[in-house]
């Protein structure tokens, strides 16, 4: 350890230190404020595939790193268990597996907003309910009155508006009965975080170097990896 602090200070001590702050762009607000945005967009894949894509532009999440709402957040929409969206996508034949999260890369997550992700992989029959009939026009006659003349159409997009029910279930319940689970996580992150295998050298310290543009330095190793506070309100 001395001789690998030995090369570090010869190697890097003469970089001077222009004393400047970290670069921030949050006043670039809402950069997906447009009409491709808010669409839904049809791919055609290289390989047999049928996939659902539901993605959201947040406000920057980076602040919260020690209550990581997106972490919690992906783990209740990714759970597999009785009651779960895919549970009820694979009971209808829908669906094979389902992803929710933020990848915690640049492009989704930084100081001018924050990426929520939901992907569902679906079986053939699953994409033919993707976009099907549904529920009736009515229940939302107070937004598209002018649209629908004839209450008994019916529309929907089956798989889409599942997923969309159950986020609405999740922020409708809030969080406040869920800090269990939010412990629970935090407990499976501290163990993977102190029983983790050992990673190459180059790639551990070009990770700390990411860590020390975002985190305090007392959050250096860990603020990435570990669940400190649990906070409702976010």
């Amino acid at each position: 350890l001395d001789t690998l602090e030995k090369w570090v200070t010869e190697i890097f001590s003469e970089i001077p230190n222009n004393g400047l702050p970290k670069p921030s762009f949050g006043h670039l607000t809402q950069p997906f404020d447009t009409p491709e945005f808010h669409k839904l967009y049809r791919v055609v894949p290289i390989r047999k595939v049928h996939s659902l894509s539901i993605t959201w532009a947040l406000p920057p999440q980076e602040q919260y790193y020690r209550v990581k709402p997106l972490h919690y957040i992906s783990w209740l929409v990714g759970h597999e268990g009785k009651g779960s969206v895919l549970s009820l996508l694979r009971k209808k034949f829908w669906a094979l597996a389902l992803y929710g999260g933020n990848g915690e890369t640049g492009f989704e997550q930084n100081s001018t907003y924050s990426i929520f992700s939901i992907s569902v992989t679906l079986t053939d029959e699953g994409y033919k309910h993707f976009y099907e009939v549904c529920f009736s026009a009515a229940w939302f006659s107070y937004s598209v009155a002018n649209v629908w003349k004839d209450d008994s159409v019916l529309f929907c997009l089956q798989v889409a508006h599942i997923v969309f029910q159950y986020v609405k279930m999740l922020q409708q319940r809030g969080p406040d009965k869920r800090q269990v689970i939010w412990e629970e996580i935090q407990k499976i992150e501290a163990n993977e975080f102190h029983y983790q295998e050992q990673t190459d050298p180059v790639d551990y310290v070009e990770s700390l170097c990411e860590n020390l543009q975002l985190f305090p330095k007392e959050d250096f190793l860990t603020g990435d990896q570990l669940l400190f506070e649990y906070k409702p309100e976010v």
